[in-house]
């Protein structure tokens, strides 16, 4: 997957980004997170144990943390902005990310000033704290039917839709659903929705 870059010291608990009955510690960030489909790859009902590499899901996900992935959510359900998708990197599908979908089929995305629109709508954005924004700007691309445009909540540190475009849905095998390990990050992954305003 994608390298891991600098880390930072857990700081604070992600706004509404996990219910837990233990602490909820968070990382500051680096590059793209991902997950290393080769390894400690344990198979539990219909979720899959993953670690995770990268801190581009900061302050939701950190670095070397531990997930489950519920891979059959989608064939129940449809793909929702606000969830955490776990998905063959589409430059090289050897390797798997993690992102936050934004963007669904048929919606204009667009950034300015690291102002996220969506069909020319301001879209609040409470998972992104304001130390990771990226504040330039990105010209509005049409997500086409089957695709999704996903980005790291880290923005100044992910590499996501904005590099490669949006994800065609037959990458997406999964949703980052409770984080194990370590014991301090135990607790169940909300898909916080991205409110359309």
């Amino acid at each position: 997957m994608d390298r891991p870059d600098e880390k930072q010291s857990p700081t604070s608990t992600s706004p509404g980004a996990r219910a837990s009955a233990l602490p909820s510690v968070v990382a500051a960030g680096q590059t793209a997170a991902n997950l290393r489909s080769g390894q400690a790859g344990t198979s539990v009902g219909v979720e899959r144990s993953l670690p995770l590499e990268g801190t581009s899901m900061a302050p939701l996900l950190s670095d070397q943390e531990r997930i489950f992935i519920n891979k059959f959510v989608y064939r129940f359900e449809p793909i929702q902005r606000g969830d955490v998708v776990v998905f063959w990197y589409p430059l090289d599908h050897s390797k798997s990310f993690i992102k936050r979908v934004v963007g669904l089929p048929g919606e204009t995305v667009e950034i300015r000033q690291g102002v996220l629109y969506v069909d020319g709508k301001v879209v609040h954005e409470p998972y992104v704290p304001p130390q990771y924004e990226d504040l330039s700007d990105f010209a509005p691309v049409r997500v086409q039917p089957d695709n999704y445009f996903v980005m790291g909540d880290h923005r100044i540190s992910s590499n996501d839709s904005r590099v490669f475009g949006p994800v065609a849905s037959r990458f997406i095998y999964g949703r980052a659903v409770f984080a194990y390990w370590p014991v301090d990050h135990f607790g169940s992954l909300s898909t916080t929705e991205a409110d359309t305003k």
